[in-house]
């Protein structure tokens, strides 16, 4: 296929968007000068693209009715057989919905991609299967990934198993939803600023968000290169660190990973306290918005661990308090520059590149009113403080998000682990479907401050339930531990596990 050549007043018009001013004879003479670039991109154009190979058959699987949608958590309903025998047999999945499953409708929680068939697998969707995994669907995210909440996806509200009528959390609502109702045994979330760890905290599940490019991210619809992370959300510890054992590992094509290995996580399940150190962040208590009762129950954590023997002390990290602030430049204007602007792939990077999302996803820019409340807060911010100001916000937030990731190493130096908080609160009651822009964004983002830090960082975190609140909400402790240390979060998830449980 030959590539439509501009003529001289097309290329006057796109020079003059780069502050060019181009004569006449300019033109002719650089409309000559681009035949030979031209031709290279016809060649390119001819050529036919490596995608990774679809191995296990599928149908396209359907939306379900009301009757058919407990919790309102599942995007489309299919079923895609495994192999026969792996560490996953007989266990049922759900894929979050901004995963590629080919051949099934893929939505990201949007109007936008209302439409849109991926044709690979993501590589978590391949080792799923490859393990025995059957899916049974792709689950509900919020639009776009952008909520902490379960309120923004445009195909309607997920409810909350545990506490009907309250929010699921977010963005990996409708994952977390089905594993928490008994729906299917494990599912996969995405976190960029808690999304796997908010909802496991809200519906009393293990979610566990694994350290930066452990998890390859190929197939899966991009935000931020250096935020972006996938992981897995079940009912046991001991099922999450199996399928993390599954997910892990380098694929040779996600440019955010370096390589680390999978390590044999269930391992960890029975290596017990001793010697064991675990350090109680102070400053990720008393944070706005925090009920009393959860801290409360997340220091009962720190002493019922000290009584199984684990080596327990207060831990004073100043910058948490600031870590939030910290990842609001990168993931502003990081998402509105990556998933935005370069329709979610960008340049400057190796990788899969899925030429039919990125048509898909470019939409948008003839479609902008249809986007959530939240993500049109998120694009504004982003590109007014991209534009204005040049991103030297996004630098120098990147510059302090390496004292951010050293204050969290130096405590590590002592502590195994680090325990605060999930979320300063429980779940609470979803938004009236007249809620104000205020309430929904409000209800969006009021419980990132202590998960959004990690996903800066990078550190590996992991929300295990810790109880319930005197009216029945769960509760979730939070632990952070050293870069691709999972099995030290996977040994005392276990313990708090069997001591709460």
């Amino acid at each position: 296929m030959t590539i439509r050549r501009p003529d001289a007043k097309e290329l006057q018009q796109a020079g003059s968007e780069l502050g060019l001013t181009l004569s006449d004879d300019d033109s002719v003479s650089f409309l000559g000068l681009m035949q030979g670039l031209f031709d290279a991109y016809d060649a390119v154009e001819g050529m036919a693209e490596p995608l990774p190979p679809v191995k296990y058959p599928r149908t396209p699987g359907q939306r379900p009715g009301p009757e058919d949608n407990p919790f309102g958590a599942w995007a489309v309903k299919t079923k895609i057989k495994g192999a026969t025998s792996g560490k996953l047999a007989g266990k049922t999945v759900a894929i979050k919905d901004n995963v590629c499953v080919a051949g099934v409708p893929m939505h990201n929680g949007s109007t936008i991609l209302e439409g849109y068939v991926p044709e690979m697998d993501a590589t978590i969707v391949t080792r799923l299967l490859d393990a025995g995994a059957e899916i049974h669907g792709k689950a509900v995210c919020e639009y776009y990934c952008a909520s902490g909440g379960s309120h923004t996806s445009a195909s309607g509200p997920v409810d909350n198993p545990a506490v009907p009528g309250h929010n699921a959390g977010g963005s990996s609502s409708g994952s977390t939803a089905l594993v928490a109702g008994g729906i299917v045994d494990m599912a996969t979330g995405g976190d960029q600023g808690g999304s796997i760890r908010i909802p496991a905290s809200f519906c009393g599940v293990v979610g566990i968000k694994p350290t930066h490019g452990l998890v390859p991210y190929t197939g899966i619809f991009a935000v931020e290169l250096t935020v972006d992370h996938a992981g897995p959300i079940t009912r046991t510890v001991a099922d999450n660190a199996l399928m993390l054992e599954v997910m892990a590992g380098p694929d040779g094509l996600d440019p955010r990973q370096t390589g680390a290995p999978a390590q044999p996580y269930t391992q960890a399940l029975s290596m017990g306290s001793g010697r064991l150190r675990v350090g109680i962040v102070t400053e990720g208590f008393a944070q706005p918005g925090a009920e009393a009762e959860i801290e409360m129950r997340i220091r009962e954590v720190g002493d019922a661990l000290q009584k199984s023997g684990t080596t327990v002390e207060e831990v004073s990290i100043p910058l948490h308090a600031a870590g939030a602030a910290i990842w609001t430049p990168i993931f502003l204007e990081g998402a509105t520059e990556l998933m935005m602007r370069q329709n979610a792939y960008g340049t400057n990077m190796k990788g899969v590149f899925l030429e039919s999302m990125l048509d898909a996803h470019a939409r948008w820019r003839d479609r902008a009113d249809e986007l959530s409340e939240t993500l049109k807060l998120g694009i504004l911010m982003g590109h007014y403080m991209s534009s204005r100001h040049r991103g030297r916000f996004y630098g120098k937030a990147q510059n302090l998000n390496r004292l951010l990731t050293a204050a969290y190493d130096d405590a590590l130096a002592k502590f195994d682990v680090l325990l605060m908080p999930t979320t300063p609160m429980a779940t609470n009651p979803l938004p009236g479907p007249h809620a104000s822009r205020e309430e929904v964004v409000e209800r969006a983002f009021a419980m990132i401050p202590n998960t959004a830090p990690s996903c800066a960082t990078g550190h590996p975190g992991i929300s295990v339930p810790a109880g319930k609140t005197s009216d029945g909400r769960p509760i979730g402790a939070m632990f952070i531990a050293r870069h691709f240390d999972e099995m030290s979060l996977y040994r005392v998830a276990a313990i708090v596990e069997r001591l709460f449980r």
